[in-house]
């Protein structure tokens, strides 16, 4: 099969393809436009182009591979993954480390994280709880059911309806690891990641058959406690697989049917920076809000709702109508050699202008954070009135989004850390980090 790679937010062309009838029906389903955009041309080229979204696409006439650039590679998009979600679910990270060559692409390095967490619960023995069953038995076991054998088998006695609890591994716990460990039997690339994710698949399911299990329900149902917290990191890997839940939606897939598996680096990197702004403004008094609707702010006159807006992230200190309030707009997007769209601007203008109250003397004030694989310093962009004075003004800073990645867990974050309060606070500079 063919495998074409390429880059976040490029565009390539493929010849010599032959496209079957799935791939031409694939190319225009609305779902994988929204996050890859395939164009089959009048010669028999395939261009295709990327946008946010690094992950696999399979066809049946080859293989593309979204590769993440702006933010590292694979390793650095699991990195940011991992710090996002708040979970220390890369406590096998030398494993894949000590891959030969290129190694797999990212969703094989999802495979075997997964296969590497199970194979830990293996080791460990599988979680057993009580199950309610209801069967056919020739002897009474647990609870009588009389309505049932009355309607089913009246006046038959060799067989009586019964409902009972055994105590068995067959449950939610391990029907995840089961699903998600066939689909990356069945579908990973690299043969080695395949082998080994077969062999845990073939322990698992003699323990806990496969059944069909609805992973979007399951994302929702699961609690975790003392008795299960260690099926943490292996349920993450397992969601995130099959396409729902993983990390608290920090990706989008088109499911588990092993075609597609595209994670949108867009949500995941508003979700990294909330988390890094969560750090930096601890203990300070300025609470960090992800998310927050603002659903009075644009409506008619007479009082009536229009339309609610929502900044990414909003910066809060104080309580009440004079509260001090930050807009941040988290963008995923490629700032650092050229401007920022007007679109933006203006958006981030109406946050800034919706958070300002009346008397206060300060200008109002939002804050864009963008994606950099630099060092950079912050630019101020200001909004005029027509005699000239500040109406609004925005701080617009990249983030060195490598150097950050690779201080994660070392003393260095607080160093960067610091320099994004400061300069979301005050516009100074944001220092670099030093390696």
């Amino acid at each position: 099969m063919t495998i074409v790679e390429l880059d976040e937010y490029r565009t390539v062309r493929v010849a010599g393809l032959r496209p079957s009838p799935a791939d031409r029906d694939l190319a225009v389903s609305p779902e994988l436009r929204k996050r890859l955009e395939l164009r089959w041309l009048a010669d028999g080229d395939l261009e295709i182009t990327a946008g946010s979204h690094v992950g696999v696409v399979s066809l049946d006439c080859a293989s593309i591979h979204i590769r993440p650039k702006l933010v590292g590679r694979e390793l650095a998009v699991l990195r940011m993954l991992d710090y996002a979600s708040g979970l220390s679910a890369l406590r096998h990270l030398d494993t894949v480390r000590d891959l030969p060559g290129a190694g797999p692409h990212l969703r094989d390095l999802v495979c075997l994280l997964l296969t590497v967490e199970c194979e830990a619960l293996l080791r460990h023995g599988l979680r057993r709880d009580y199950v309610r069953r209801e069967e056919s038995l020739p002897a009474v076991r647990g609870r009588l059911l009389h309505d049932r054998q009355l309607l089913r088998r009246f006046g038959q006695l060799d067989r009586l309806e019964c409902r009972f609890e055994e105590f068995d591994a067959n449950i939610l716990d391990n029907q995840l690891c089961t699903t998600a460990l066939d689909l990356a039997a069945r579908t990973t690339a690299d043969e080695k990641v395949r082998a080994r994710a077969r062999r845990a698949s073939t322990e698992f399911s003699s323990l806990c058959p496969a059944v069909a299990v609805d992973h979007r329900l399951a994302a929702q149902v699961l609690t975790y406690h003392r008795h299960n917290e260690h099926y943490r990191q292996a349920h993450c890997w397992a969601l995130l697989l099959l396409g729902h839940g993983g990390f608290a939606d920090l990706y989008a897939t088109s499911g588990p049917s092993g075609q597609t598996f595209l994670l949108d680096l867009n949500s995941l990197f508003e979700a990294f920076v909330t988390r890094l702004l969560e750090e930096a403004f601890h203990g300070t008094g300025i609470a960090v809000r992800a998310q927050p609707e603002l659903k009075e702010s644009i409506g008619y006159r007479d009082g009536r709702r229009y339309t609610t807006i929502t900044p990414d992230i909003q910066l809060t200190r104080g309580h009440g109508q004079t509260a001090w309030r930050r807009s941040v707009d988290v963008k995923y997007k490629l700032y650092t050699d050229r401007k920022i769209k007007p679109a933006d601007l203006y958006q981030s203008f109406a946050y800034a202008t919706a958070l300002s109250h009346v008397g206060s003397t300060e200008t109002p004030t939002a804050h864009i954070l963008y994606a950099s694989d630099r060092d950079t310093t912050p630019e101020e962009v200001i909004l005029r009135r027509y005699d000239g004075s500040t109406a609004a003004q925005i701080t617009a800073l990249g983030l060195n989004v490598p150097s950050l990645i690779a201080a994660l867990g070392t003393p260095k974050l607080v160093l960067a850390l610091t320099g994004i309060r400061t300069a979301v606070t005050s516009g100074e500079a944001v220092p670099g980090i030093t390696h």
